[in-house]
């Protein structure tokens, strides 16, 4: 996964805000639903994120959107807790999530299986290696189409 050119612009402003807080940056969409644009921030930080975090970060990244006009069009921004059935998507996300249950999504089935879930041994170049039914199982990346942590009560 990369980020988009205006993806990359609020990450630069956003990571004064949050390295302060010790907060980390999850996830960031910047996409087009329906006729509106939604700028979207996933949080993480030591004990989770509660929503004072979000406010506080949501009020002080809008200034500066609102100042430095990064985005020509409209948009909503949204800012959230990254939640219990966060994606996983980048590098850092499969090392702070190794060893945990996920649910793997693929675009078509292997084996009769498109959907399972697993335990997430680690990401290899571009193949993820999850452990299934006490055997290991790997795949390349490019056959996934979502993993997110499994929520367990």
């Amino acid at each position: 996964m990369a980020y988009n050119k205006t993806e990359k612009e609020v990450i630069e402003l956003l990571n004064p805000i949050i390295n302060d807080k010790n907060i980390i940056l999850w996830d960031i969409e910047f996409k087009k639903e329906g006729p509106s644009y939604v700028l979207r921030i996933y949080l993480d930080k030591e004990g989770g994120i509660g929503i004072n975090d979000c406010e506080e970060v949501s009020r002080a990244l809008s200034a500066i959107l609102d100042e430095t006009d990064p985005i020509p069009q409209a948009y909503m921004l949204e800012v959230s807790s990254a939640g219990l059935d966060r994606a996983i998507k980048y590098d850092f996300h499969f090392e702070a999530c190794g060893g945990k249950n996920v649910d793997v999504k693929l675009f078509a089935a292997i084996d009769g299986m498109k959907e399972f879930t697993a335990r997430l041994i680690s990401k290899t170049g571009e193949t993820i290696n999850f452990e299934k039914d006490g055997s290991e199982l790997s795949l390349p990346e490019n056959k996934i189409s979502s993993i997110r942590l499994t929520v367990e009560f």
